[in-house]
């Protein structure tokens, strides 16, 4: 097992006090899950998730995004993408499509129904005819 000073230790799980689960998501575990496991293989080390997560909370903090936990997971998603943009392992602009797919794919979604990226390239959703 490795010493908490050595670098290429990993960071342990989330825990909140008095049993709470650390997220209030489930998008929120996978970021984190993505991370750790991103990390595990070799694609960065926690110095530079580290020093990506701190510079997003910084950016956080200077629009003036509350301290919480939302805001969190929030930067801990723009650190993610910004070390694997950075490591040309995802396009920005695949990034950027993919995202674009996800959000028509949550508009073309029923409410009460399960998102499926699918959805998303069928176009914009069409609109309901006026009464």
């Amino acid at each position: 097992m490795s010493q908490p000073d050595d670098p290429r230790s990993t960071p342990g799980p989330l825990a909140r006090r008095d049993g709470e689960p650390a997220f209030d998501e489930p998008w929120q575990a996978q970021v984190m899950g993505l991370a750790f496991t991103l990390m595990e293989r070799g694609a960065f080390d926690n110095v530079a998730w580290s020093d990506a997560l701190g510079a997003a909370l910084a950016d956080a903090t200077g629009r003036g995004e509350p301290d919480d936990a939302s805001t969190y997971y929030r930067a801990a998603l723009t650190a993610l993408e910004t070390l694997m943009a950075g490591a040309d392992r995802v396009r920005t602009t695949d990034l950027d499509a993919r995202t674009e797919a996800w959000r028509r794919a949550y508009l073309n979604t029923p409410h009460g129904q399960p998102v499926e990226l699918a959805a998303g390239e069928r176009g914009p959703a069409p609109r309901a005819p006026s009464a």
